[in-house]
């Protein structure tokens, strides 16, 4: 596109909340958009936050919160979506390697490893079986995390989610709750 303040422009006109967008977007400082939540302004009949909590996850026999471990996959600091900028994360203090999955002190105690340790990861099957997915030789780095929670670099472990692990409603993959079994590394 040649000119992006005609794309402004176009916004400016359907989003009330783009008001002098052209201008705003020049100034530092000067484009912010509103957020209800952050002004503790509540959009509920109530006036007030609501919170839902969901029922029967560890009831479902299915579900990854049955394993004893459950993988997570993140974006490191040098990463945006699949595209992978650098090695450094310097938000969790990894840099030059991607090789690594994250566990808390105590996950690492139970799991009889130590940090620095190679291990390999072995996702298991919707019946808790191992399968052949696996990650290995990946360095374990303890990070302050809650228990039989695992995470590692994503698009690295793609691989150990299964195709039909997804919600049925949305679509949306299950990246952050693939359950697995950790071994050390010979």
């Amino acid at each position: 596109m040649e000119d992006y303040d005609r794309i402004r422009n176009d916004i400016e006109a359907v989003l009330p909340e783009f008001a002098d967008y052209n201008q705003r977007i020049r100034h530092p400082g000067g484009f912010h958009l509103i957020n209800a939540a952050a002004e503790r302004r509540w959009m509920t009949p109530s006036g007030k936050a609501n919170f839902i909590t969901s029922k029967g996850l560890l009831e479902d026999p299915s579900s990854a919160f049955n394993s004893k471990l459950v993988m997570a996959t993140v974006r490191s600091h040098d990463q945006y979506n699949t595209t992978i900028y650098g090695m450094d994360d310097r938000y969790r203090g990894v840099f030059g390697q991607r090789d690594v999955v994250f566990m808390s002190a105590k996950q690492a105690k139970i799991c009889r490893v130590k940090n620095g340790e190679r291990v390999n990861l072995i996702a298991l099957t919707p019946d808790g079986k191992r399968s052949s997915r696996r990650m290995d030789r990946l360095k374990v780095v303890i990070y302050p995390m809650a228990d039989r929670s695992l995470v590692t670099y994503f698009p690295e472990s793609n691989h150990m989610l299964t195709l039909d692990n997804h919600d049925p409603l949305s679509g949306i993959p299950g990246y952050k709750s693939i359950p697995v079994e950790l071994e050390p590394s010979n």
